[in-house]
C-alpha cells in the first residue's frame, strides 16, 4: 500500500513539474533573452527519474 502511495505521489509531482514548465515557458523565454536560464528542465528530469525508479 505504501509503495502505491509513493508511486502516486511521484506521478503527481512529475505531472506538476511538467505543468509548471509549460506555464513558465513565456517567462523562461524572456529570461533567456536576459541571459538567465531557469532550472525547470532539471526539475522535470529529476522527478521523471524518481518516478521511473519507483516503478
Amino acid at each position: 500500500m505504501l509503495d502505491r502511495t509513493t508511486r502516486l505521489a511521484l506521478f503527481t509531482l512529475y505531472q506538476s513539474a511538467l505543468a509548471l514548465g509549460i506555464a513558465l515557458l513565456p517567462v523562461a523565454l524572456v529570461a533567456r533573452q536576459a541571459g538567465v536560464t531557469l532550472p525547470v528542465r532539471k526539475l522535470v528530469e529529476r522527478t521523471e527519474r524518481a518516478y521511473r525508479a519507483a516503478n
